[in-house]
């Protein structure tokens, strides 16, 4: 551990604290946290005095960790490489503050820890050293193993020297990071010697190959790397000769390990440094784990292959970079162009909301930076109240105390460097996703893991909490019945999202994707998303893209178009020699399109995959009728002005209708993809829907229903050849993209939209007959969701499909219930389960009172003679199993609110379903039983919370 040092933060020697040890569940609360290296901005302004040996700074002590002797530093200078203004001018304000607060370790308790697993050793300051560094640290702590961190060279006292190399001869391995600086670094020399002479040296090349580190090729300063930083490095120290290569040449004795940090493999490099400390420590369940866990990224982190065919975004891309990381390296640094100097506000007060958790709050380190007098200092703030960005409702900008009319009007802050988070806003169909997506399979060695997430207003929560399968977090509701103080929905609802992003606060670096955020709330009860995320500045990175045009009071990064030059690129597709006025054509399509990227991809796959020109091209689009609808809303607003896009979409149809007759599977696909779900959707879930959209002739439908019942024995080879030949024709013309799921395909938004208004009548039910009928509540939620919004009435939106009684039926039972019981105790999602039961229920008795309301039939009045029956009547065995079922709608219902503390409502739910029990099945039924026992329980309950409150 270290602490900062300036004018006011002097440590004494005797200040001692021990750290207590919770291997397998760390405190992810950054203030808490055991890091041996945190974030310089939490280190910039903590100034204390100490006087007393129990006062201990907050940023450095956790309850949660092993009992280290940690010596580290924090961030230092950055790298200079002196190639824009900008980047310049804030690694100057960088260094500045840096210069501010030296380390100096804080000394530890007497009860030292006898032994660790791991020594760590490094030298620099380099800011992408410390947070590999930290990151390797985190990760070896994650899976159990106690790890001592230092930089030897930053301390210049004997007794803390002594503890480090007693801390180096109790620990199993001894891991050195090794960069072109440490071979001239006496401390680095000395644990090479070291931890070689009893060979259990483990050595990470960072930024270097193993190959590099030869004793001749140093000293004779041979190649590129050494021609600067080579030579007789141990005369810089006043070293030996035979000493220093001793500890050089003992490197190759340990190139078993060949971990090699460079700058497109830290993942890899971390991940096989802890599988291998662990095999040789004998932690066979840290492997395989950590086994499994590859396995599953390997096939789910990334919703979409990576797009070979990637044209431009160079600047979009390094700027992303630079507002993640604050600083580029590499080869983004080349691609950096003209990056333009943006002003930034001299005082930014950004906040949590209140549903943030007291515990959370109360462990937060209260930090503030401050800024020398120069060009346009940023002071940042970060209290319990204060941290990083506030969503717009919340923020309050002062406004000058001068209200004459020359007072400015204060606008939301501007881009915010190396802060984690970028906002992306562009128009519909523009490449935002392929620019987010181009970014993360760019970075993704830089994190754990890339954690992708829909932005969808209605579905946002619920992909957030799906991310507990890779995180390994338990999101279940409590069972809190039987403990003192019953918590309730809400507070259960929090504690889920809590628990994920606890886990997103630790040291691991994760990059968090939220793909095409439709609003800063959340739909279902109007909270801000930022109450989803962790704390912006620790080392997860949030990466958003949006159609708003701010979000969370940042200014997002506006996603322009394609240059002249890469929209011709990508138009021309396959086909590089077009003459001169085909060239001229295609400009005028590219302009017709709103270049957009979307259309533009579309145009380049119809001259690719047909025997067809650009003149020609631009003749059938402009001959298709253009379809009238009425659009509505923000989302809209594109496809009403760009009318050509919408007819280039109908070539589209046309191409497919011709190649496989007037109902071509492809076209159907496509109509009836707008009524699933923003997610990827399975290919053979979407061709049966297509399947079941009822044909306009009705003899047609008789002939084809024939046909397909002669030929049974075959129709399930055809079907899946049709299935893969639709699907592989609406990825040719780039109408859907392929997932990385085997059997999925997604659909742009934007086709999504025009495929629901163009459909015909019919294609809703179908997919609510496909989706029923053959989708997995485990692997379909989603789609299943999407059923429920058309089925119910969600908010103000209307009933787009009705259901006949023996089919609603059939979907409460089988997809209805245990889709609101798996909300609700799998994903703690109490709320949403709980407004599906009730629009359950009240369709239910909007069936029975249609059943129960008297009905003329001219049949039925002409053969009985006698008063008008109801459906109840006409059809009994009908309406009970329609009671019985709304009957165990209510119990359940009651069931989850005696799980809320809401007894007063389970009670009357739970009398309403004993009252329809007793009328249909009778006392002794054993469902009649089971809900009088819930009822006695609710009873009791009830009876306590009244006597308590008296």
């Amino acid at each position: 551990f270290f602490s900062p040092r300036s004018s006011t933060c002097q440590l004494s020697e005797s200040a001692r604290f021990d750290v207590q040890c919770d291997s397998t569940n760390l405190s992810a609360d950054p203030s808490s946290s055991s890091s041996g290296i945190p974030d310089p901005e939490c280190l910039a302004n903590v100034g204390f005095a100490v006087s007393d040996e129990s006062l201990m700074p907050a940023a450095c002590v956790s309850s949660d960790f092993p009992k280290f002797d940690h010596s580290s530093c924090t961030y230092g200078h950055l790298h200079d490489n002196g190639f824009s203004g900008i980047i310049e001018k804030h690694r100057r304000h960088i260094r500045s503050h840096d210069m501010m607060f030296s380390p100096v370790p804080i000394s530890l308790s007497s009860y030292q820890q006898s032994s660790y697993d791991v020594y760590i050793g490094l030298h620099g300051r380099k800011p992408s050293l410390l947070r590999f560094t930290n990151w390797l640290r985190a990760e070896l702590e994650v899976q159990g193993m106690s790890c001592f961190v230092s930089d030897r060279a930053r301390f210049r006292n004997s007794r803390k020297h002594g503890r480090i190399e007693r801390a180096m001869d109790a620990s199993s391995f001894g891991v050195l990071i090794l960069t072109k600086k440490s071979f001239r670094n006496p401390y680095t020399i000395e644990e090479l010697r070291f931890f070689s002479s009893k060979k259990n040296l483990v050595p990470i090349y960072f930024d270097l190959n193993m190959g590099d580190c030869l004793v001749r090729d140093i000293v004779e300063k041979r190649g590129e790397l050494w021609e600067k930083h080579g030579g007789e490095l141990w005369i810089s120290y006043g070293g030996l000769e035979k000493e220093w290569k001793e500890a050089v040449n003992g490197l190759v004795r340990a190139d078993a390990w060949k971990l090699e940090a460079m700058e497109g493999c830290w993942r890899d490099c971390i991940l096989r440094a802890v599988t291998y400390l662990a095999m040789r420590l004998g932690r066979r369940s840290v492997v395989d784990r950590l086994t499994k866990w590859r396995e599953k990224v390997d096939k789910e982190e990334f919703p979409f292959p990576r797009n070979e065919n990637f044209i431009g975004r160079k600047k979009e891309l390094s700027e992303l970079e630079f507002i993640l990381f604050g600083d580029i390296s590499g080869e983004s640094e080349r691609d950096y162009f003209e990056l333009k100097a943006r002003s930034k506000r001299k005082h930014l007060t950004i906040g949590w909301s209140k549903s943030r958790s007291l515990e959370e709050r109360r462990r937060e380190c209260n930090w503030e930076n401050g800024s020398r007098k120069g060009k346009e200092p940023v002071i940042w703030k970060e209290s319990e109240k204060e941290i990083e960005m506030q969503s717009t409702e919340r923020q309050r900008y002062h406004r000058p105390r001068s209200s004459g009319r020359n007072s400015r009007r204060k606008r939301p802050a501007k881009f915010i460097y190396g802060k984690g988070i970028a906002c992306v806003t562009g128009d519909s169909g523009i490449g935002k996703t392929e620019l987010l997506l181009e970014f993360a399979y760019r970075y993704h060695q830089r994190y754990k893991m890339v954690l992708w997430i829909g932005g969808e207003s209605r579905y946002i929560r619920q992909n957030y909490l799906n991310l507990w399968s890779f995180l390994d977090v338990d999101v279940r509701v409590e069972n809190g019945i039987d403990k003192r103080r019953m918590k309730s929905f809400e507070e259960q609802e929090e504690a889920a999202i809590s628990r994920v992003r606890k886990e997103l606060m630790r040291n691991i670096p994760f990059l968090v994707v939220i793909d095409n955020l439709e609003s800063e709330k959340d739909w279902w009860d109007q909270k801000f998303v930022m109450d989803l995320l962790p704390r912006f500045g620790g080392e997860t990175h949030i990466l958003i893209s949006t159609r708003l045009p701010r979000v969370m009071n940042l200014e997002p990064l506006k996603l322009s178009y394609l240059s002249g030059v890469e929209a011709m690129s990508l138009m021309q597709g396959s086909v590089k020699d077009y003459p001169i006025a085909e060239i001229d054509v295609l400009r005028v399509i590219e302009e017709k399109v709103g270049r957009l990227t979307l259309g533009l991809a579309i145009v380049g796959a119809i001259l690719s995959e047909l025997p067809i020109n650009p003149s020609r091209l631009l003749d059938t689009i402009n001959r298709l009728p253009s379809r009238d609808f009425s659009w509505s809303g923000r989302e809209a607003h594109s496809l009403r002005k760009n009318t050509f896009l919408l007819q280039l979409f109908e070539v589209c149809f046309s191409i497919f209708d011709h190649s496989d007759g007037p109902r071509s599977l492809a076209t159907r696909m496509v109509q009836v993809s707008g009524w699933f779900a923003p997610a990827a959707i399975p290919v053979s879930l979407l061709a049966l829907a297509a399947h079941k959209i009822p044909e306009k002739h009705k003899g047609a439908r008789f002939w084809r229903k024939l046909l397909r019942s002669l030929t049974c024995g075959f129709s399930s080879c055809y079907s899946k050849r049709f299935e893969s030949e639709a699907s592989s024709m609406l990825l040719r013309f780039n109408l859907a993209r392929s997932s990385t799921k085997e059997g999925y395909i997604h659909f742009n938004k934007v086709i999504r939209m025009y495929a629901r208004r163009r459909g015909v009548t019919g294609v809703s039910h179908a997919m609510v007959q496909a989706v029923v009928s053959h989708a997995s509540l485990s692997h379909h939620s989603e789609h299943i969701w999407a059923v429920c919004f058309l089925l119910f009435r969600f908010g103000n939106d209307p009933t787009v499909v009705e259901l006949r009684v023996s089919e609603l039926l059939y979907i409460v039972k089988e997809v209805i219930l245990p889709l609101a019981i798996r909300t609700f105790m799998v994903f703690s999602r109490c709320s949403a389960a709980l407004e599906l039961l009730r629009l359950c229920t009240d369709a239910l008795e909007a069936a029975d009172q249609a059943f129960v309301t008297p009905v003329e039939k001219w049949l039925d009045r002409s053969l009985c003679w006698g008063p008008i029956r109801t459906n109840a009547q006409l059809n009994p065995c009908l309406w009970q199993e329609l009671a019985l079922t709304r009957a165990t709608v209510l119990e359940t219902r009651a069931k989850l609110m005696l799980r809320g503390g809401q007894f007063d409502i389970g009670d009357d739910l739970i009398r309403k379903a004993i009252f329809i029990r007793n009328s249909i099945s009778g006392e002794d039924h054993p469902d009649t039983v089971s809900a009088r026992e819930t009822l006695s329980k609710l009873t009791r309950l009830l009876a306590n919370v009244q006597a308590h409150t008296s």
